[in-house]
């Protein structure tokens, strides 16, 4: 018998050695790791995961606010307070805030300083925490996982990950600076602009926040590829399309009315879509 005729059947269907499972059995059985739990033992599983995201998150959350004092104090090593945060932020972010008294900010409510301290104290328990919940969250799907699925969690979830931070950051460089600068030269030799407190943080969140959504185009684009749901030529012949959804998509989310806000973020999405389409080109796509 030659070797073409030991893989198929009397019947024409695949041959498996003992111990192997063709792709239909694989379809209709899970992986080979999945085993069937009862569901209090995924909910056990889950809750148990979920409070080790939440124990860490709420330790840097209490050092950040209020215990940042209390750490130093007790381990001889200086940590970071929310309130030194804030004071970190507005001072890179509104033009000659360190140095003029008008331009420092402005508290309307008696709890308005606490809550913007917590706010920043949570955010920092969640940026921390953020890599342990996708390791967290992959060790509780990996049993029910293929290994091209695997490939791919692992690929994208940390990717995804990094393009936030380096959108958070690119916000913090960039985009802040120039949209702030932007608004104090606007009411020069018209008004004094008094930045409340809360209504500032508010918008610096939100501003980091979608620079961390929009930083995903890369990954999303590299995915539709990998995924043949798309092709390179395809997304180069209808970039104008996308261009204008990019444009009509900021001005819709943007808090800013003056067009300042919306305008970087529609450039900065333009300039990404391009620079992964030219990256593509470059590999040969």
């Amino acid at each position: 018998m030659s070797g073409d005729d030991a893989d198929v059947s009397p019947d024409g269907g695949e041959v498996t050695t003992p111990g192997e499972r063709t792709s239909a059995q694989e379809s209709e059985l899970g992986p080979p790791s999945d085993r069937e739990m009862p569901l209090t033992e995924h909910i056990e599983e889950l809750m148990r995961r979920l409070a080790v995201v939440l124990g860490v998150g709420g330790v840097v959350t209490l050092i950040l606010y209020p215990g940042g004092d209390l750490f130093t104090a007790a381990i001889g090593v200086q940590m970071p307070t929310a309130l030194e945060m804030i004071d970190l932020l507005w001072n890179r972010h509104i033009p000659g805030a360190p140095e003029l008294v008008d331009r420092r900010p402005r508290v309307y409510g008696p709890l308005e300083l606490v809550l913007t301290e917590l706010k920043v104290a949570t955010l920092g328990g969640l940026l921390v925490g953020l890599p342990l919940v996708v390791y967290e969250t992959y060790l509780f799907m990996r049993p029910g996982l293929y290994p091209r699925e695997r490939r791919y969690y692992l690929a994208a979830v940390p990717t995804s990950l990094v393009l936030a931070v380096v959108g958070m950051v690119f916000a913090h460089v960039v985009v802040l600076p120039v949209i702030f600068a932007y608004f104090t030269a606007y009411t020069t030799g018209t008004a004094v602009i008094a930045f409340g407190l809360k209504e500032t943080f508010n918008l610096i969140i939100l501003l980091m926040a979608y620079n961390a959504i929009i930083f995903q185009i890369p990954l999303f684009i590299l995915l539709a590829i990998m995924m043949d749901l798309v092709t390179a030529q395809w997304l180069r012949r209808r970039r104008l399309i996308f261009w204008g959804s990019f444009l009509g998509l900021s001005f819709l989310v943007s808090p800013d009315p003056t067009g300042m806000a919306p305008l970087l973020i529609a450039a900065t999405m333009i300039a990404l879509f391009e620079l992964t389409l030219g990256g593509l080109r470059w590999t040969g796509q």
